[in-house]
């Protein structure tokens, strides 16, 4: 536990982590999104973190899915612990040049790990990367990622893609009792003992995976 980014030490006994997106008031009843507000809590429902997307008003109007955004995990004193970067890039599967790719920093201006997606016809791949840029873990997703409010699960696979390790849930309305509100949620299951930083560049990974294949999840909640 030595040489931990500071404010990391949260995660070294999650084996769950919850991320659940705070839906404005202002957002739901005039119906266009403001900034991106999240929060992290491990399997209690206790908040660890709090997260907000930064990006501008063009990005999230006209670039949606494909824009570029930061985002700043706080902890619950407000010291900045992880920022999330993306830059702008193409989401086509005929652009394999394009690919999404996403930097994790922790402490911010420190790299932690990325999470680079792999091209492929048909299954939406990720892997996740140190920060010498060393693949780790795989992440591999269904077929389809529209399952019409069912749970939709990736999976965090070894380099082989043949041993799971855990999964990258999104969840629909009802998860876990009353313990969150009927908006929608991810669920990141990993082991215990995953280094820090990994698990770090994991609630990277569901960042990504929510803007490329669940962005207008929301709508019509």
């Amino acid at each position: 536990t030595h040489n931990l980014p500071p404010g990391l030490e949260y995660l070294n006994q999650l084996d769950q982590i919850i991320i659940h997106q705070q839906v404005e008031l202002l957002e739901a009843i005039l119906g266009t999104e403001t900034s991106s507000k999240y929060e992290i809590k491990n399997h209690l429902g206790q908040r660890v973190y709090f997260a907000v997307e930064e990006n501008g008003c063009f990005d999230r109007k006209l670039c949606s899915p494909i824009r570029s955004f930061t985002i700043r995990i706080a902890d619950n004193t407000g010291r900045e612990v992880i920022r999330v970067i993306r830059p702008l890039r193409c989401n086509s599967c005929w652009f394999p040049c394009f690919l999404q790719e996403l930097e994790v920093q922790s402490p911010p201006g420190t790299i932690a790990g990325y999470v680079v997606q792999n091209w492929d016809p048909f299954l939406p791949k990720f892997t996740i990367q140190n920060q010498s840029k060393e693949d780790i873990l795989k992440i591999i997703g269904p077929c389809a990622t529209c399952g019409c409010f069912e749970d939709v699960d990736f999976e965090v696979k070894a380099l082989n893609e043949m041993t799971t390790i855990g999964k990258i849930s999104k969840y629909w309305s009802g998860f876990v009792n009353n313990v969150f509100t009927n908006t929608a949620n991810f669920g990141i299951q990993v082991p215990v003992d995953l280094d820090v930083r990994i698990k770090a560049v994991m609630i990277g990974a569901c960042f990504l995976i929510d803007l490329m294949f669940f962005e207008n999840s929301l709508d019509g909640l």
